[in-house]
């Protein structure tokens, strides 16, 4: 029996440490959301406390708290999977068929459970996108299947989504649904609205799912890189470079007034900045 351990294959040998630590260290903030721990920073006398409680809660509207960005981090971190998922399949002998079929089974299951979320909540169906399992359906979906596309292809697939969501939200022709960046006054309301079938629905957009599949794509992107044969000196300047590209193009289109940062709508300018702290964020977890 051949007992040399460098011949076995080991799921573990291929992992990396930067993305299983980023994703865990998501889910236990999560977690924390989920027992209200962070509601509680609100009942100290106490300028920090007051501080992080802001901070791990959602802005209200047009600006960006910590917590605006655990979607975004969960949504790249699920992308950044996805290669790792694929190739360790492809190694195992499935077909591309087989793998096809995992990842339209597994985007049913996302938004089957979203959708239960909000079943339970509302004690009827409701066919809603607005929280990140339903959303991550659709992202994961799509990022799966342009995966093997170029980066270029990628990329500018992104842009163009971004772009055109932002053009939408700016000529929908609705009266009293064409202000783009005023909270139920705009495109995202008027979705909301149709879909629910009442007149004031959610502040948050279902439509955020179609900005967002940015998030997954430029997921998949770390990810290949990550799987690349680069050096790592050379894998943490490109994330460097496109974390701080990302942070200056979201910014700038903020301060210079021609897109706000709003995340309950996902506007072109929180994608990008969201994104760019997201990146920026996996540089800085161990990576060993």
């Amino acid at each position: 029996m051949n007992t040399n351990h460098q011949t076995i294959s080991s799921p573990l040998a291929d992992r990396v440490a930067s993305v299983d630590f980023f994703r865990g260290f998501t889910m236990f903030l999560l977690a924390g959301e989920a027992t209200l721990l962070y509601e509680q920073f609100f009942e100290f006398d106490n300028g920090i406390m007051q501080f992080l409680g802001t901070q791990l809660s959602h802005h209200e509207w047009h600006g960006l708290h910590f917590w605006d960005l655990i979607q975004p981090f969960f949504m790249f971190i699920v992308g950044v999977a996805i290669p790792f998922a694929v190739a360790n399949r492809e190694k195992k002998g499935d077909s591309n068929k087989t793998i096809i079929r995992h990842a339209l089974k597994r985007s049913f299951l996302l938004l089957f459970f979203g959708w239960a979320l909000y079943l339970i909540d509302a004690g009827r169906l409701v066919f809603r996108f607005q929280n990140v399992l339903a959303q991550l359906s659709v992202t994961y979906l799509v990022a799966f299947l342009i995966m093997k596309k170029s980066f270029k292809f990628q990329l500018i697939f992104t842009l163009i989504i971004l772009l055109l969501i932002d053009l939408a939200y700016r000529f929908f022709p609705v009266e009293g649904f064409n202000h783009p960046w005023v909270n139920f006054e705009n495109l995202g309301a008027w979705v909301n609205n149709k879909i629910e079938g009442v007149d004031k629905a959610s502040t948050w957009a279902t439509l955020n799912f179609v900005s967002t599949t940015a998030h997954t794509v430029w997921g998949v992107l770390c990810g290949k890189l990550l799987m690349s044969d680069r050096t790592a000196k050379k894998k943490i300047q490109i994330l460097l470079v496109a974390g701080v590209s990302a942070l200056i193009i979201g910014y700038s289109l903020d301060l210079l007034n021609i897109t706000p940062i709003i995340k309950k709508i996902a506007t072109s300018s929180f994608v990008f900045a969201s994104g760019g702290w997201t990146i920026l964020a996996l540089l800085t977890t161990p990576h060993s």
